[in-house]
């Protein structure tokens, strides 16, 4: 009778069966010493028992190349363990750059899943075959976990932050995705499945969908319309008109602080400053700009952090690393709040 339950998940993504090997690998040869020394001790137990009550031991020197040996060896392997373990984990967290990014937002209890196209999921991702997939993960509430056993494959979702793993499929099927966090009552029910396709049946799948905007498109809706972020931070300002800097080409690049640091505008950086905006000055700027905390949703921090990554360079724009022009405090109060800029308005 074939088992319906198999001992290990299937293995179905490009390292899966890496971290197996090495998994198993490291569980060889633990048990070889763990039956090596149990074997051992209960060896010496009965060799050198003590069998009368006049016995008296007597005190022997291990020999040298004992000595070295038991601590040379295991030391070899450690070493040779942590660098094939150091190899899988850079490969594991390196999403290579070709990788296609989507956004999971976990919530007490489910997963909200946004394509690159702008498709909607709940708890459920669907995923071409032999595509890098990066994940950029955030939580609305407590920790989550996004754990896919077959791909072999866990991250945590942390309030507050951003988090990201990465796989690539390499066989169609049905997969299970957990919550692997305690996260409340209902934890065990926040469970879902990614489905990995063909290139042509995850095709054919997003075009019979409803598509909604690019998570792009709804970041620019973010950023032009519901937060009014362009009133600040707009492309060419400069001078009187600039009551913060603008966008273009800022993502990814070196911002000078006002305490002398630098900082690379990178998703942490940008997310952190739309809410706390104080907390990294660009130099040359004053801190203006308002908090968006409990106003910008995790869902719209990705969206607008996506919008950003597509602005490139502006004739004329002033970007925060560039050389800043000083606002003018008397100048007129743009119409609406600051928006959710990826610096603060300084």
């Amino acid at each position: 009778m074939k088992s319906t339950f198999p001992l290990f998940p299937p293995s179905v993504s490009t390292y899966s069966g890496e971290v197996d090997r090495l998994f198993l690998s490291w569980s060889v040869i633990s048990a070889f010493f763990t039956i090596l020394i149990a074997g051992l001790i209960l060896y010496f137990m009965v060799r050198y028992r003590r069998r009368h009550p006049e016995e008296v031991g007597e005190s022997e020197r291990a020999a040298m190349w004992l000595e070295i040996g038991w601590s040379v060896i295991p030391l070899i392997i450690m070493l040779a363990m942590f660098a094939w373990g150091l190899r899988v984990f850079i490969h594991i967290y390196r999403p290579p750059a070709d990788a296609v990014e989507y956004t999971a937002i976990g919530r007490q209890w489910m997963w909200k899943v946004q394509h690159p196209g702008g498709q909607r999921e709940i708890n459920t991702l669907h995923v071409p075959v032999g595509q890098p997939i990066k994940v950029t993960l955030a939580s609305e509430d407590v920790i989550h976990s996004f754990f896919i056993p077959a791909f072999r494959v866990k991250q945590d979702a942390v309030p507050g932050r951003f988090t990201s793993l990465w796989f690539s499929a390499t066989k169609p099927g049905v997969y299970h995705l957990f919550c692997a966090e305690y996260c409340g009552t209902e934890h065990s029910r926040m469970i879902g499945s990614v489905i990995a396709m063909e290139p042509r049946d995850y095709e054919n799948w997003l075009a019979g969908g409803t598509a909604g905007k690019s998570m792009a498109a709804s970041g620019a809706d973010l950023f032009q319309s519901q937060f009014a972020c362009a009133t600040c931070h707009r492309a060419g300002a400069s001078g009187r008109l600039a009551r913060g800097p603008a966008l273009e080409g800022l993502y990814g690049s070196q911002q000078k602080l006002a305490n002398g640091g630098t900082v690379i505008a990178d998703d942490d950086y940008i997310r952190e400053s739309i809410l706390n905006p104080t907390a990294k000055i660009v130099a040359g700027w004053e801190p203006v700009m308002p908090t968006f905390q409990g106003q910008v949703t995790e869902e719209q921090l990705t969206q607008l952090i996506a919008y950003i990554r597509t602005l490139g360079p502006t004739p004329g724009a002033t970007p925060a690393g560039g050389t800043p022009q000083t606002p003018d405090n008397n100048a007129p109060q743009a119409a609406g709040p600051a928006g959710p800029a990826t610096t603060p308005q300084k």
